[in-house]
């Protein structure tokens, strides 16, 4: 709820107050493009920070995409280091593959992954009019509950074992980073964006920035009507004098997220009752329900399950969409079997089983030593083995395995598990008893593996 009559100091001290208080980290990293809704945030935190004690480390990713973006990354680097706080420009190159907007924005992530270093919190400047905004987009894709729900203030992100920066990938400071430790990750498992202005409009944001005489650079890409967001932003003023202002939408948005905890909670609760009471002995990352307990649910339930374990199985942060998600669930409840999200979905007798697709993994390789992880999820520890390559069991692989038995994963299963390789011949698979065996766990959050359980209650 926006408090009216209270500075935009107090409201940014009371918003950090309520999300990272009342023992606040020594160090918080701040995500500013040079906007000036980030502008506005940099000079905000400044302020708390000088307060409190805290010591901020700025970061700005420049993706390649405008001529102007070289010069914004060094204006945001001299107004930082102006305020006494250290920067760095992180630099990202688009491979050209897929959706040029969704690759930024997981490009953004994943760089500052890779620099936050033993940061636990990244502070990011989304305001009402994000959430208004993004509320408008979803609706016009169909959202339901889940997608109209207003962005949390506060959410985890999963680290996937990457890389650490090289001294090509960017410019400036780096927070003091995690030392690695032997056949461990080199950072914490997840790090959290912290959205602190939620409860702020652009436009108050903008005249705080006026008034105290602070400076900010225009994209000119936020008024091209060429992406759907300007779309929405531009019919804000037209749907404001229909009603439907920012704050209402805001409002709407914000009910939806209370509503989606109460059918995470649901799905919890449900889950308890549907997951098997025994399972394979091996532990191949897949999720089984029952199927009885499954068909007799409520039809929302059994989505958010069902989209839940494509997610989870996959590491994809987002959910699938909901039409080919519905017609998924009909294909299972029908005895059937389908594909979606990187997963495939069997009726197997009593259970369903949600795996990982051979398709999706088939060409992904890794070496062992590296510390990326193997598609994502599973980390390899035999470092006798390094240099040697990582890659999905597969055919040629299901044949070097001789002794397959009742506690291995049958076919289907198990070729999209990881394996080691010395050229043709298979070194090792764990769940299939070859090699010295505990060369590979799964890691889907780092340090910090989550249960289904707990991964339904923040999903």
């Amino acid at each position: 709820m926006v408090v009216t009559g209270v500075s935009l100091d107090q409201r940014f001290a009371d918003s950090m107050g309520q999300l990272l208080g009342p023992d606040f980290p020594t160090d918080i990293g701040l995500a500013v493009s040079g906007g000036g809704d980030s502008m506005a945030m940099l000079t905000l935190a400044h302020n708390w920070a000088h307060r409190w004690g805290v010591r901020l480390w700025v970061v700005t990713v420049d993706h390649g995409l405008r001529p102007e973006s070289a010069e914004e990354s060094a204006f945001v680097a001299g107004e930082a280091r102006a305020l006494g706080h250290p920067h760095a420009t992180l630099r990202w190159h688009w491979d050209g593959q897929g959706n040029k907007m969704d690759a930024a924005r997981r490009g953004r992530l994943e760089l500052i992954d890779r620099w936050r270093g033993t940061l636990r919190h990244v502070l990011m400047a989304h305001t009402r009019d994000d959430v208004a905004e993004t509320f408008l987009l979803r609706l016009k894709r169909g959202s339901g509950v889940e997608g109209l729900s207003a962005m949390a203030a506060t959410r985890p992100v999963r680290h996937q074992g990457l890389r650490d920066l090289a001294t090509t990938d960017f410019d400036g400071d780096l927070p003091r980073q995690w030392e690695r430790v032997k056949g461990g990750p080199g950072r914490p498992g997840s790090f959290h964006i912290v959205r602190p202005c939620l409860d702020m409009t652009r436009a108050e944001l903008r005249h705080y920035l006026t008034v105290l005489r602070g400076r900010w650079v225009e994209d000119p890409s936020n008024d091209d009507p060429a992406y759907d967001r300007v779309k929405m932003r531009q019919a804000l003023p037209v749907l404001d004098g229909l009603g439907l202002d920012v704050a209402t939408l805001a409002r709407t948005a914000e009910r939806m997220a209370r509503a989606q905890a109460a059918l995470r909670a649901r799905a919890v609760q449900v889950w308890r009752t549907v997951q098997p009471e025994t399972v394979q002995r091996y532990w191949s990352g897949d999720i089984l329900i029952d199927r009885a307990g499954f068909e007799t649910i409520e039809r929302e339930t059994q989505l958010r399950l069902l989209a839940a374990a494509l997610q989870f199985v996959s590491t994809n942060p987002y959910r699938p969409r909901a039409d080919p998600l519905e017609a998924l669930l009909e294909r299972v409840l029908a005895g059937g079997t389908g594909t979606l999200h990187g997963c495939e979905v069997r009726a197997e007798g009593r259970h369903l089983r949600i795996l990982r697709e051979f398709r999706a993994v088939a060409q992904v390789q890794t070496r062992v030593g590296d510390h990326d992880l193997w598609d994502g999820r599973w980390k390899v520890f035999h470092n006798e083995m390094k240099g040697l390559t990582v890659r999905a069991l597969g055919e040629d692989g299901w044949a070097q395995c001789p002794d397959r038995g009742a506690d291995t994963p049958a076919f289907h299963a198990a070729r999209s598990l990881p394996s080691i390789w010395d050229g043709p011949r298979l070194v090792a698979c764990d769940a299939m008893g070859v090699g010295p065996g505990a060369t590979t766990r799964l890691w889907p959050m780092g340090q910090e593996l989550l249960s289904f359980e707990a991964f339904l209650l923040s999903h």
